[in-house]
Order: structure tokens, then C-alpha cells, then sequence
């Protein structure tokens, strides 16, 4: 019952996120689609995919703490991969605010995506889309909720 219950919460948590870029995706809207990659980094998908299944076959939990780190992303003004920016001498990042100070995880995970897309195919693939794959990818692996195993 309490994996159900918190399956619930995370699917209505994490349902809009993910579909955002569903509807973002469409042509129709002006933002990008599902095989917006494929002409211009055809295996981003692949290598996205092969990074977090490594990552969440090492530990587990960090299925949850990527799609926790795109939550993060995409709660302050919109899903722009400003949560992977450090402080600067100016202003206190998302990444280094109290709040998500050693809090949120995962970004070593997606450093190492990135070096992979970028040797694939340089300045092509955002910071913003490789946190959303990451996070489908990794609700998709854990199977969270059909499974009957797994929590955020």
C-alpha cells in the first residue's frame, strides 16, 4: 500500500515534467520533438540511455535522484538546466542554494553524459533535454511503479 501510495505521488509529480517535453516536443507548439536528435546526434537517445543504465546499475537510488534533480530543474521558472550552474561571484546557483545544498545527486552522472554527447556530436545536444532523457530513462529502467518496488 505505501509503495502504491508513493508511486501515486511520484507519477503526479513527475507525470507534468516529463510530458512537458512531450508537449514541447510537438512541432506544432514550436519546440522540439521526440526525433528532433536524429538527423543531427543520432545516438543521443542510445547514449543517454546507456549512461543511466550504468549509473542506476551501480546504485540504484540514483534512478530517483535524477528524476528528483530534473524536478529541481524544472520548479524554478521553467526546465533550463540552470540547476547544473556553480556559484559565482555574483549570485548563489540553484546547485548551491541552501535548499538543494548537498541535497540533490546526479550530477556527476550527467557530466558524464554530457563528455559522451559532446565527443558524439559537439554543441549539438542541450543541457536541459540530457537532464529530461536522464529522467525518463530513469523512471523507465526502475519501473518504479509497475515493478511494486522502488521509491522516490
Amino acid at each position: 500500500m505505501a509503495t502504491s501510495m508513493v508511486c501515486l505521488v511520484a507519477l503526479c509529480l513527475v507525470s507534468p515534467l516529463l510530458l512537458a517535453g512531450a508537449v514541447l516536443g510537438n512541432p506544432g507548439y514550436g519546440g522540439l520533438f521526440p526525433q528532433f536528435y536524429d538527423h543531427s546526434c543520432p545516438k543521443a537517445k542510445e547514449i543517454v540511455h546507456s549512461i543511466v543504465a550504468q549509473a542506476v546499475a551501480r546504485e540504484t537510488r540514483m534512478a530517483a535522484s535524477l528524476v528528483r534533480l530534473h524536478f529541481h530543474d524544472c520548479f524554478v521558472k521553467g526546465c533550463d538546466a540552470s540547476v547544473l550552474l556553480d556559484n559565482s561571484t555574483n549570485i548563489v546557483s540553484e546547485k548551491g542554494s541552501n535548499p538543494n545544498k548537498n541535497s540533490i545527486r546526479g550530477f556527476e552522472v550527467v557530466d558524464e553524459i554530457k563528455v559522451a554527447l559532446e565527443t558524439a556530436c559537439p554543441g549539438t545536444v542541450s543541457c536541459a533535454d540530457i537532464l529530461a532523457l536522464a529522467a525518463r530513462d530513469s523512471t523507465a529502467l526502475t519501473g518504479m511503479c509497475h515493478s511494486g518496488g522502488g521509491t522516490l
